[in-house]
């Protein structure tokens, strides 16, 4: 598992230290997704992009074929394939993440909510119902298992906002920029229109929090020794929300990410509530 934990520990604060508190055989299965998914993202994400690492991947998936692979590509390839079997995932499931990753090779801005959403299940909708399979919850909860990953991404979105300028992509909703007379969400266009700018960072929050209280009925599906590593990460993400609620302007200034000390601050608060 070095690599798995490796991949994990580099690509995730907030992840990576809630998920080291699922129970063993819980944790070992979320590093080997998350190694998959991480390793197929950073294709896409990292500048200069790996176009054809990806492809090669995506092919790999599609037909078995693994000649091409790298060895790094044929050790996460075998974690999805492995999981898939075991959970019994579906396969659109996968194919719907790898197809959010590929449109962020030529990325387009998302025209309405309803295509942020699109894009939303399956870079990370589809997480949260895999994640509920590891989990071992039943089908009730997939519905807000897909609230979960939704929420979850909605503020990286908003987190993220001038590092996907910088890669010319643009998830949130153009059309509701226009409704505050934004043209985009560039620093220099905040900085002309700094009301507009607020009001609409403070909009795209308040549905953060209007799909985590959704999601937050699922925990009733949640054994306690598995609901503890959630509950932090959701909190890390609360507290993210919140940084960039009081200042939207911070998202220009820094990533706003959780330190390691506060992560394990949380698991301890919410062991001790239960």
């Amino acid at each position: 598992m070095k690599l798995e934990k490796n991949i994990f520990k580099k690509g995730s604060t907030t992840y990576y230290w809630s998920s080291k508190f699922f129970p063993p055989a819980v944790r070992r299965d979320v590093f080997k997704l998350y190694s998959f998914v991480r390793v197929a993202d950073d294709y896409v994400d990292e500048q200069p992009n790996r176009p054809k690492e990806f492809f090669v991947l995506k092919t790999a998936w599609q037909t078995g074929e693994t000649n091409q692979l790298s060895n790094l590509n044929k050790k996460v390839l075998a974690n999805i394939i492995e999981l898939s079997e075991k959970y019994d995932f579906k396969r659109e499931w996968i194919d719907s993440f790898l197809a959010a990753m590929e449109s962020d090779l030529l990325p387009r801005p998302h025209k309405t909510l309803k295509e942020s959403q699109t894009y939303v299940y399956g870079s990370a909708g589809v997480i949260g119902l895999m994640m509920a399979r590891i989990m071992g919850l039943s089908k009730s909860a997939d519905q807000y298992a897909l609230l979960q990953g939704q929420a979850m991404q909605w503020i990286n979105f908003i987190r993220d906002v001038n590092e996907d300028n910088a890669l010319g992509r643009s998830y949130l909703p153009q059309n509701e920029l226009k409704k505050f007379g934004l043209k985009n969400l560039s620093k220099q266009e905040a900085t002309k229109k700094p009301e507009e700018f607020k009001a609409f960072m403070q909009m795209q929050i308040l549905r953060y929090r209007d799909w985590q209280t959704a999601a937050n009925k699922g925990f009733q599906f949640i054994p306690r020794r598995l609901l503890i590593p959630l509950k932090t990460a959701v909190d890390m993400y609360d507290w993210t929300a919140e940084q960039i609620e009081r200042d939207p302007f911070i998202v220009f200034e820094r990533k706003i990410k959780p330190s390691k000390m506060r992560v394990l601050c949380a698991v301890i608060r919410n062991n001790i509530r239960g």
